[in-house]
């Protein structure tokens, strides 16, 4: 084997390890998986089958995760859907020892001082939730509905910046698209290239 054989494979093998999952296909089934929260609650998606779900993938140091929550951006939406009977998980699936990972008590100090709405903070240490789901940056949002199928993957809205100046003229695609799946209509806009930090997932 030549050097740039060597160098392709394993240019491809590093490839493969971090990007070897792909997000399931909007109109699939929603993979389930049960991860605890900051209470150490247990929280499986099969227990929230007929309704409808979104998933946001976390990390409390990243920029673009706090453009949305330091501008009350994120927990706006938490609330506006979660009255409405949406369940909100908020996922957490960076490894321990990584930026972004959080402990138990570092997670329900963060949903009190951010003041957060969702249904429940989970912690993903070992990935297997947002590997299942493909993640690869924080904020990514996934809306499963009530038949359990994935009706929404992608970017939170249209601007992929960390500037908070840009949310009121973004165009938000998580509103639009619980909007719409809430009143039954098909999902105009389905599927979006995620923005954000790297999910920093633990090395299998």
């Amino acid at each position: 084997m030549n050097t740039k054989t060597i160098l392709i494979t394993l240019t491809s093998f590093i490839a493969g390890a971090v990007f070897a999952f792909d997000p399931p296909s909007v109109g699939s089934a929603a993979p389930d998986f049960s991860l605890t929260d900051a209470n150490g609650k247990p929280h499986s998606l099969s227990q929230y089958k007929g309704k409808t779900v979104v998933l946001e993938w976390f990390n409390p140091e990243c920029p673009f995760v706090k453009k949305h929550y330091g501008s009350g951006n994120m927990q706006k939406l938490q609330q506006e859907y979660t009255v409405k009977g949406v369940v909100w998980l908020t996922i957490d699936s960076n490894a321990p020892g990584t930026e972004g990972n959080i402990t138990p008590e570092e997670a329900q100090k963060i949903t009190a001082s951010w003041k957060t709405h969702q249904t429940a903070l989970l912690l993903d240490p070992e990935g297997k939730a947002g590997r299942a789901y493909g993640a690869k940056n924080t904020p990514n949002m996934v809306i499963i509905n009530p038949e359990g199928k994935i009706a929404y993957e992608g970017a939170i809205d249209s601007k992929a910046t960390p500037n908070p100046a840009d949310i009121p003229n973004s165009t938000n695609y998580v509103k639009a698209a619980l909007d719409e799946s809430l009143t039954g209509k098909p999902v105009t806009t389905s599927q979006t290239k995620p923005y954000g930090c790297s999910v920093k997932y633990k090395s299998s």
